[in-house]
Parts: C-alpha cells; structure tokens; sequence
C-alpha cells in the first residue's frame, strides 16, 4: 500500500477537524489513478490522522440515541455525522484513524481484507489481534478498533479506530448505547468493551506507534502536496 504524508508530518496531527479527513478520502478515492507508483494500475492508498475531541455517527443512527448531546456541547466535544455506515465512535488525540482507499469498490472484496491487514500489522508489532464479527479488532477479547466501510463512485474507502490511549471517562460519558445493544455484546458498559494498544504496545508513544504501524502496511509513500491539501479543504466545505 502506499502511505500518504502530510506536507509537516508522516500523519495529520489533532488540530484538523475530523471533516478534513474525510474529504481527503473522497478526494484521495476520486483521483486514485493518480497515486500509482511508477504509473502502474491504481493501488491502495493510505493515511493516518487524529482529531480534537469527536464523536463519530454513522450514516443511519438516531444521534439523540447515541450522543449525550448535553455532555458534547457542554465540553467542546464536536459531533459528525459520515457517510459510511457502522456504530458511534468516540476520537481525541489518545485515537489513531486509519483511511484505507482502494479501486477495490466490492465491500466483501475490499473490507475484511483490510482488516485482516490492520490486525496482520498489529500482531506484527506483538498485539494478538483479530478480526471479530464484521468490523471489529479485538485483544483479550476487548476491542481495540472499529471500522466502517463507504462506496465511492471510484473506489472503496475502509478507515477505522485504533485506540491507543484515549480517555475512557469522556468516551463513556459522550455514547450512550442502549443497554440491549450492550446486553448483546454480554457487557454491561462501553468501557467493559474497549482497550488501549498501549497496554499491549512497548515500543513508544503514539507517534512511535504510528510509524511503526505504517512501516508495517506500506510498500512506498508518497508526500501530499500542498496543492492537494488546498483542494482537500475546498472539498470539505463542499461536502460537509
């Protein structure tokens, strides 16, 4: 795959909100052709970025039903709604995001695969994951990553979570699932369910994670031009 940089950094640091991020996919999906390495057919493409405090709903979720919408706006936690689909998740700067875009716009031939790459590179750098159900990444047996899946006209975007030390006491404060969906799951919190790779992770901080991981997934990189970043943010306000 090849990992896409950022202009100052090998991934976006927390001071772009979320929608930043997501017109990159967009824009990374509908120019895939562009990021072949040495002008071969269109390959995977990749990034990596955090986010201020947010919380993330997927396309078809009820927000009242999800959000404490109270607790977000009373501490400057932004709320999003994607277009992909999938469960409420909670981002701060503790949270590394993947984007995975591929020509690949099949979701049964494009998902799970990705995944298993996520957790391949994971239990590379000594994490016993694996993939659980349709978008989960578990570690003794509590879920490290969530991930969802969108069909863009020219390729398929997978991006997820990978929790690296965020701050459970918001992320529980922020979603608030219906206990028959947690009962589901044999759980009785939202905490219950989650872990932070940095119980598992001895290499560094974050930021050595985030290099470690991406060496683990990519075969090449390629920097963003500032350029692109200009037409990434003129994407984000036309669609979000």
């Amino acid at each position: 795959m090849v990992l896409l940089t950022f202009p100052d950094s090998l991934f976006g640091t927390g001071e772009r909100p979320l929608v930043f991020y997501l017109a990159m996919e967009e824009y990374v999906a509908a120019n895939i052709d562009k990021y072949s390495a040495g002008g071969e057919s269109p390959v995977e493409c990749f990034f990596l970025w955090k986010t201020p405090p947010t919380v993330i709903i997927g396309r078809n979720q009820d927000v009242e039903a999800e959000v404490n919408l109270p607790f977000c706006r009373k501490n400057g936690i932004t709320v999003v709604r994607r277009k992909s689909g999938g469960g409420c998740v909670y981002s701060d700067r503790g949270n590394l995001m993947y984007s995975v875009i591929s020509p690949v716009t099949d979701v049964e031939k494009s998902f799970t695969p990705t995944l298993e790459k996520v957790a391949g590179a994971l239990r590379n750098l000594g994490i016993d994951a694996s993939v659980t159900g349709r978008n989960d990444i578990l570690v003794d047996g509590r879920k490290v990553s969530g991930s969802a899946f969108f069909k863009h006209p020219k390729a398929g975007i997978v991006h997820g979570t990978l929790l690296f030390n965020s701050d459970f006491d918001t992320l529980e404060k922020a979603i608030t699932p219906s206990k028959e969906k947690l009962s589901s799951k044999g759980i009785s919190s939202v905490r219950q369910r989650v872990a932070n790779l940095s119980e598992y992770y001895y290499g560094g901080d974050i930021d050595a994670f985030a290099a470690a991981f991406a060496r683990e997934l990519k075969t090449s990189d390629r920097r963003i031009s500032p350029e692109e970043l200009s037409k990434i943010h003129e994407t984000d306000l036309l669609i979000f």
